[in-house]
């Protein structure tokens, strides 16, 4: 005989219960609503119901048993790189070197995924055609000052084709996608591209996200926090040490003190870790010295998730063994970039707001990570997403933790 038998308490009328699916006994934390503790979660028609401690069993038509496990709001990774396509030669932009998003988010508790400057006014219609309308995943962008998008090398020094006054336009006529706009890979002892960027941004109410390129001698990153961006606009790939950009860290290993200043100012700082941005030259004694991250991101593409960075799960793992209190962690990829990309909906359990949920074992042993110059640090604590829900449904279950029993 064979027979479904769910796990939890089944009540005999599911269509008598008050919530479609209870989340049983996990430890929530939900920055936004200041929540640290055992609860329980309630969903319904795809939405938060209730989180409260000790919600009846019997309430629910499915029942997840959480204990042991902490539930937090579905992150937000707001650094990818997903604009996937067959194009020759593109680098990141309709390219083989971006993800499609569905492929890698879910299985990490991703649930909103922001692709950072793949697209540019020129093709962000292609993108959204292509990407974000056949995606279950949350997908929402940056929008490229290069109009082309970030198709490397000689592409993305044309001035010629950083428009603040398009990109605006195109950023508000796809506000439901567009989150802010991003300057990357410029080479050059010149500020027009990041002002330009900046000036898009203002022009459409947006913020802005430098990744800064190089130039000899480097451009001074004091300059650009206190000159050039704006409270609000973000620092990407903050923890990097590389020839021709300058370190927040300086030659002596030590944190730049206006670094500091800078983020009391409002400046954000991203991991934005990559393939080649983080590294434990600038991460340890920066947060040795107390700067830790606002946003929690991984630049994930081809180049990365098969290097250092390997999930947005183990990048976060990093800075809990790093010494960044978990709460704080998990705040850094969920409520901390919702608010900075002005999608306050999201990165919550407010009852009413769209179920979308991950749920983490925190694993202790003896784990390494790496650093994108292949050097290794060991940490005793381990992320790994068990079950992740997108508006109410299940959309990655590791263990069938929301699966229900097969018995023969």
């Amino acid at each position: 005989m064979i027979a479904l038998l769910a796990l939890g308490s089944a009540a005999p009328d599911a269509a008598a219960q008050e919530y479609d699916l209870m989340i049983d006994n996990g430890h929530v934390i939900d920055p936004k609503n200041g929540i640290d503790s055992v609860m329980d979660v309630g969903i319904r028609d795809g939405s938060i119901a209730e989180v409260a401690i000790d919600i009846p069993p019997s309430s629910a038509s499915t029942v997840v048993d959480a204990s042991g496990l902490y539930v937090t709001p579905g992150l937000i990774d707001m650094h990818v790189h997903v604009f996937h396509g067959t194009e020759q030669d593109n680098y990141i932009g309709n390219s083989f070197t971006s993800v499609p998003p569905d492929a890698f988010t879910f299985r990490s508790g991703v649930t909103t995924a922001v692709d950072v400057g793949s697209a540019g006014w020129r093709n962000i219609r292609d993108f959204i055609a292509q990407t974000v309308d056949n995606s279950e995943t949350r997908v929402l962008s940056f929008l490229n000052i290069v109009g082309t998008g970030m198709k490397g090398g000689a592409i993305e020094q044309d001035l010629n084709d950083m428009d603040p006054k398009l990109t605006a336009m195109t950023a508000r006529r796809h506000a439901d996608v567009v989150v802010g706009v991003k300057l990357a890979h410029y080479e050059g002892h010149d500020w027009e591209p990041t002002d330009r960027a900046v000036e898009a941004g203002r022009q459409a109410d947006l913020p802005v996200m430098i990744d800064f390129g190089s130039a000899d001698p480097p451009l001074p990153i004091e300059d650009l926090f206190f000159e050039h961006l704006r409270p609000g606009d973000i620092f990407t790939h903050a923890y990097a040490d590389l020839d021709g950009r300058q370190s927040i860290v300086d030659a002596d290993g030590k944190l730049r003190p206006f670094v500091l200043d800078a983020q009391e100012r409002g400046i954000v700082f991203d991991v934005g870790h990559g393939g080649g941005s983080f590294m434990y030259s600038a991460g340890v004694p920066a947060t040795q010295a107390g700067f830790w991250p606002d946003v929690i991101s991984t630049d994930l593409h081809t180049g990365s998730m098969n290097s250092g960075m390997k999930t947005i799960a183990n990048v976060m793992s990093k800075f809990l063994n790093l010494g960044m209190p978990l709460v704080d962690v998990i705040d850094a990829a969920t409520w901390a970039p919702a608010q900075v990309i002005k999608r306050t909906e999201l990165g919550n359990l407010d009852v009413g707001a769209e179920a979308d949920v991950a749920v983490f074992r925190l694993q202790e042993g003896d784990f390494g990570f790496t650093d994108t110059r292949g050097f290794r640090r060991s940490g005793d604590r381990k992320l790994e997403a068990e079950l992740t829900l997108m508006g109410g449904r299940v959309v990655w279950d590791l263990n069938g933790i929301a699966a229900s029993e097969w018995e023969d």
